[in-house]
């Protein structure tokens, strides 16, 4: 079985033969960012589980122009309990009702992301120390299950690295158009990126996964991103510009691109994102089988609600 997923332009911006829609959406993408990017902090809430409006839309507001936010809230920051109970209730006032079912989730339908051992995680690189590359969540599921928005909040960081970077897929694409329209062309190409299919341990089968790296969803004309970094377990459709392309991409992401934003996340502090690209360094090198590091993630089907 294979999942294809497809390409409907939807917004006369992301039109390569739209130019000039191109340069106005492009100039005040940037001023936004250029802003949002500058603020002095994370936002700061005061009760994780029930936000107050003027919270609830100044992380809105951030989504909107960068399609990320952070924030802190130290009300019972280092009981993982609570703080499953107010990411709930977090999620829901940012308008992420629909959450992700996945194998590892708990309750809340959060994942607890730490070093484990567990037949059903065991050999996944998000349990254990070693370091992720750049990925957007969900690259391998059908289009009916794609990850449009996260939640990534720290109860207990690391006593050494772990450090996560994250740049908005829309800041990407300006990058990539920018130095070349054709490579835009080949990354929406229906064919562009293939992850094959995959046998988990308890005997499920992923299906391959073929489809664009840059798609626009016909609903609501947003830009959506599907990539990984992985070079196992991945295949580019075979030609050069789309080689060109791929390279092109890396590059980008090794470079000291200024709207990379790079933080370790401390207790009580997590992202919302509408599915930001990110990646994550290694951590607790001496202490590979006991790390205590722990972060909640939660993932939606829809993007946050707007600023």
């Amino acid at each position: 079985m294979v999942i294809i997923h497809t390409n409907t332009l939807t917004g006369i911006q992301w039109a390569l033969d739209r130019p000039d829609s191109y340069q106005e959406w492009r100039t005040n993408k940037l001023t936004g960012m250029s802003d949002t990017v500058a603020q002095a902090g994370p936002v700061d809430i005061k009760d994780l589980g029930n936000p107050s409006e003027s919270e609830r839309a100044e992380l809105a507001r951030r989504c909107t122009i960068s399609n990320a936010a952070f924030y802190a809230s130290a009300k019972n920051a280092d009981d993982p309990e609570a703080v499953r109970d107010q990411l709930k209730g977090f999620a829901t006032a940012m308008g992420l009702e629909i959450a992700e079912k996945h194998r590892s989730a708990g309750r809340n339908g959060i994942v607890a992301l730490t070093v484990s051992n567990k037949d059903s995680q065991r050999g996944y690189i998000p349990y254990t120390t070693k370091p992720m590359n750049w990925h957007t969540d969900g690259y391998y599921n059908a289009p009916d299950q794609k990850i449009r928005a996260m939640v990534l909040h720290c109860v207990r960081p690391a006593n050494d690295g772990g450090i996560n970077q994250f740049l908005d897929p829309e800041i990407a694409y300006i990058r990539v158009r920018d130095d070349n329209p054709d490579y835009i062309d080949a990354l929406m190409h229906p064919h562009a990126m293939t992850i094959p299919e995959n046998r988990e341990a308890n005997g499920n089968l992923r299906p391959a996964s073929i489809g664009p790296v840059f798609s626009v969803d016909p609903q609501n004309g947003h830009l959506e991103m599907r990539y990984t970094a992985r070079t196992r377990s991945i295949s580019w459709r075979d030609d050069p510009i789309t080689a060109d392309a791929v390279a092109f991409l890396g590059n980008l992401l090794a470079s000291d691109e200024p709207y990379i934003q790079t933080i370790k996340m401390d207790v009580g502090v997590g992202v919302l994102c509408n599915n930001s690209l990110h990646n994550r360094t290694g951590f607790d090198p001496n202490l590979a089988t006991d790390s205590k590091r722990l972060l909640f993630r939660i993932r939606f089907h829809n993007r946050v609600l707007k600023g």
